[in-house]
């Protein structure tokens, strides 16, 4: 397994799609050095945007996180969240009635921003249930995991709505050691408890890839051989990117561990262009 300098493969590109969670950031704040390797792509004048599957915030509130962690270069328009694509999908299929949602209040952005009423699950009960006219998971948290989950459940065994995954993501690192369950987990179990198929958004979905290459196109002209995806979890990001054309790094500063690399490699048959430890340009 062949280890590479992120900066000897990044220099090659001309844009860059990170992930955010384990490439950017993790559990205790910034990845040491990731700072230096932004000055970089600003310096080349290198395209970058964080293509994520975070739906907890709008892009603007994510920008801001990055800002008080000390990462000043990455602002909203360089953020691309599946939660825009589950925005899109409720302009054009949802005209009326409730949008019920799982998370904190904050991830209601995407779908209040379509003009419909927005309830997280907690609020709905008898009196309204039949003016629900579709259920988003946004988020891991903002709801009770015992009474809202199965609340959920029993929604969708009694109407026929559609159901949105918005973040695709089974698990998020927690410690260096430890992950949690994200909602697309959470979502996924309770897909098979209702026996139904669910709308996801989101890695390694190729209309998010698509959302973003068409982006970026509309800065600068590039072919899928210019952009170099990175990111730290086989499943969504490196075999999303390899699906939609574009040269792919793993990195282990976030799901994947380096130990654990090869193996997991070898027995999914999702082979990254690149393996570099981390994202930094040092």
């Amino acid at each position: 397994m062949d280890i590479h300098d992120f900066k000897s493969v990044v220099k090659n590109y001309q844009a860059v799609f990170f992930d955010a969670f384990g490439v950017l950031k993790n559990y205790d704040g910034l990845v040491p050095g990731i700072t230096n390797t932004f000055d970089y792509l600003k310096a080349e004048k290198k395209e970058f945007f964080i293509v994520t599957n975070d739906a907890s915030r709008s892009p603007q509130q994510l920008a801001e996180t990055y800002h008080n962690l000390g990462l000043h270069a990455i602002n909203a328009d360089h953020i691309i969240s599946s939660g825009m694509l589950a925005k899109e999908f409720l302009d054009l299929k949802v005209h009326n009635g409730i949008v019920a949602y799982l998370g904190p209040a904050n991830s209601a952005h995407y779908i209040e921003s379509s003009g419909l009423h927005t309830m997280p699950i907690s609020d709905v009960n008898s009196n309204n249930m039949e003016n629900v006219s579709v259920l988003v998971f946004l988020d891991d948290e903002g709801f009770d995991w015992s009474s809202d989950l199965n609340k959920a459940i029993n929604l969708l065994r009694k109407k026929p709505i559609p159901a949105i995954i918005a973040n695709t993501d089974y698990a998020y690192p927690r410690t260096a050691n430890e992950v949690a369950i994200a909602i697309g987990g959470i979502a996924k179990m309770i897909e098979t408890i209702v026996g139904r198929d669910f709308i996801r958004f989101g890695k390694p979905d190729s209309q998010m890839f698509m959302f973003a290459y068409d982006i970026v196109r509309s800065r600068i002209p590039l072919a899928k051989k210019d952009i170099l995806m990175v990111g730290d979890t086989l499943h969504t990001d490196i075999l999303g990117g390899n699906k939609f054309g574009l040269d792919t790094v793993l990195v282990f500063s976030g799901n994947t561990l380096e130990h654990q690399a090869e193996t997991r490699i070898n027995s999914t048959g999702i082979v990254p262009t690149y393996i570099c430890r981390d994202a930094v340009v040092g």
